[in-house]
């Protein structure tokens, strides 16, 4: 336990700073009773983020050393090589300082682009940071899970001197801490909303513009709701990169008249709006570590259908399982078009549960109760 004379200071070490990692450290530091210090490199290039990201991040680090002296604790997120930058420090960094490693992701069990093989380099680079971290934390129990589940294959890969006797070592240091999202900020903008507006139902995406979302089952949803003559509205937000899949493209042009947002809103004010204004928040993903944008349109209001997998089942109280989780594409077109025909918004109960598990202050009391004990 940390001396209670001072506040405790945390160095939160991000390389990869952009998009859920940025969004996450801002609304730690922003409700932890901690004084959190960033080290950042800016969110691009991530392979060369995990590769040289520790000589620039060293750097910083000794510059803190030298004007504020040592951290009570660190918080260094997956993107980091951290055993090198450790050993850069050496002598430097007192080794009492408590290391924790967040895992926002993953480069093991993270679907490859189609028609590309996964790089392991990157994947062994993780299980290393693992292995030199006092502590790792995961964003989910699936993706806890899957990770130990996937980390002997990776292993097999090698030749010998395996040491599969460390999963189980760091597997029983490991422990989910969820990320969290402003509840507060949503509440705000929603209550400026006019709820008595009669338009057709507004389907939102409000997700990664990826592979791994699988945007072309999501269209093709909508075009079946379409040929079915059901009424509804589209906005299509999201971080997206240069490459983006060609569904987004097409679906552009054969849902023209049904758009009323498309492309990332780069205003938050704006966002939290069209999070409130949603009725139905769709995710068709094979992939989902944790799923902060699902979270964020429910406490919005929006009604969420999501697959029965992944880590959404952890989002979704057991009892409210079967009217948000699909089984497959046709389970999700019946609920999809029930909801479109009556549309409500996320059940009170959902919205609530959403705020007493997922709100900053709540998670930020989490982190603080662990990183300090």
């Amino acid at each position: 336990m940390w001396p209670q004379t001072q506040t405790p200071t945390l160095w939160l070490v991000s390389p990869y700073h952009t998009g859920s990692h940025l969004s996450w450290a801002e609304g730690y530091a922003s409700h932890s009773r901690l004084r959190v210090i960033p080290l950042t490199m800016a969110g691009r290039f991530w392979k060369w983020r995990m590769q040289g990201g520790p000589i620039e991040l060293a750097e910083q680090a000794r510059q803190l050393l030298a004007t504020e002296g040592p951290p009570s604790a660190i918080l260094a997120t997956d993107m980091l090589n951290l055993p090198v930058w450790l050993g850069l420090l050496r002598g430097e960094l007192p080794a009492d300082v408590p290391v924790s490693l967040y895992m926002h992701e993953n480069q093991l069990t993270y679907p490859p682009r189609p028609n590309e093989q996964p790089d392991l380099t990157y994947a062994m680079t993780n299980w290393l940071s693992q292995l030199a971290a006092q502590r790792v934390i995961f964003n989910s129990d699936y993706h806890r899970r899957s990770w130990f589940g996937s980390l002997p294959s990776l292993l097999k890969h090698f030749p010998d001197y395996n040491h599969w006797g460390k999963i189980e070592a760091v597997q029983a240091r490991s422990l989910v801490l969820p990320v969290g999202i402003r509840c507060g900020r949503i509440d705000e903008a929603r209550s400026t909303i006019d709820q008595s507006e009669e338009k057709p139902p507004l389907i939102l995406w409000n997700q990664r513009w990826e592979y791994d979302k699988r945007p072309d089952r999501f269209f093709r949803l909508l075009y079946r709701l379409a040929e079915e003559g059901i009424d509804f509205r589209l906005a299509v937000a999201g971080e997206h990169f240069r490459r983006q899949p060609e569904e987004f493209e097409e679906a552009r042009q054969r849902l023209a008249d049904r758009i009323v947002q498309w492309g990332f809103v780069e205003s938050a004010s704006a966002y939290r709006l069209l999070l409130c204004r949603a009725d139905l928040v769709i995710s068709t993903a094979d992939h989902e570590f944790f799923g902060i944008s699902i979270l964020e349109a429910i406490a919005g209001g929006a009604f969420p259908l999501l697959p029965n997998r992944l880590s959404y089942p952890e989002l979704i109280p057991t009892e409210l399982h079967p009217a948000c989780l699909y089984a497959d594409e046709d389970d999700l077109y019946t609920k999809a078009i029930h909801h479109l025909r009556h549309p409500s918004p996320a059940p009170p109960s959902l919205q609530a549960h959403v705020r007493k598990k997922f709100d900053w202050p709540v998670v930020a009391k989490g982190y603080d109760g662990y990183l300090s004990g």
